[in-house]
């Protein structure tokens, strides 16, 4: 059973940055995939970042340029840095990983942009 735990998130005025992290209990170069999603009060939860096994990124158009995934595999942890962040940004993030077996997800970490 995999274990995702995200943190990093918290309170930051707008055009400030944060860094999230997502720490796997076990190796995260096994997964052929792991994302970022975000859930805003109200809506639905979306996808955001993406970074496949093979080291392709692919970002959701209102974070792109803004936002970057990426990962260290000998920490087995994932990250999403984050810069320039918008009101519009506020949401709780969530972490995921992907293999052909199954899907697991993290408990979230709640951003909150705002002055």
């Amino acid at each position: 059973q995999v274990q995702l735990v995200e943190s990093g998130g918290g309170l930051v005025q707008p055009g400030g940055s944060l860094r999230l992290s997502c720490s796997a209990s076990g190796s995260i170069s096994s997964f052929d995939a792991m994302a970022w999603y975000r859930q805003a009060p109200g809506k639905q939860r979306e996808v955001i970042a993406i970074l496949t096994g093979g080291g392709r990124t692919i970002y959701e158009d209102s974070v792109n340029g803004r936002f970057t995934i990426s990962r260290d595999n000998a920490k087995n942890t994932l990250y999403l840095t984050m810069h320039s962040l918008k009101p519009q940004d506020t949401a709780v993030y969530y972490c995921n990983a992907a293999q052909t077996d199954g899907s697991w997800w993290g408990q979230g970490t709640q951003v909150t942009v705002s002055s």
